[in-house]
């Protein structure tokens, strides 16, 4: 295999990981979906790039954390078949990781979307 084709490979591997997680895992589907609003709500106000960026890295941070807990989750599961303090351990921390991006996003959204948009609905 060349490396062009190694790297295709990776990359449809990568999008299959996505497409797995968001099949399967509602709270993907709620993040992608909550992006989605924040990116749309920051277009229709016209934000500068530099809104932008803190609103795509929230977003993005977000994703990325509920893709690794899929992943640990998975991997979890498959290597143990019954319960253990270190196998919810692992999940659990996996899932804090979740909440502290949602918190981070939360509160950049908060901070670059509510004075725009209460200004566009205000005035």
């Amino acid at each position: 295999m060349s490396r062009n084709q190694s790297e295709l490979a990776s990359f449809r591997q990568a999008l299959l990981g996505i497409a797995h997680a968001l099949r399967t895992e509602p709270h993907m589907r709620f993040h992608l979906a909550a992006s989605a609003v924040v990116l749309i709500a920051a277009a229709w106000l016209g934000l500068p790039r530099g809104d932008w960026m803190w609103l795509l890295a929230a977003c993005t941070a977000v994703l990325c954390a509920e893709l690794v807990n899929t992943a640990v989750e998975r991997a979890v599961d498959h290597a143990s078949l019954q319960r253990s303090e270190l196998a919810k351990a692992a999940k659990d921390t996996a899932a804090g990781a979740v909440l502290v991006a949602s918190v981070f996003a939360a509160s950049v959204g908060l901070i670059v979307l509510l004075p725009p948009l209460w200004e566009r609905i205000s005035g």
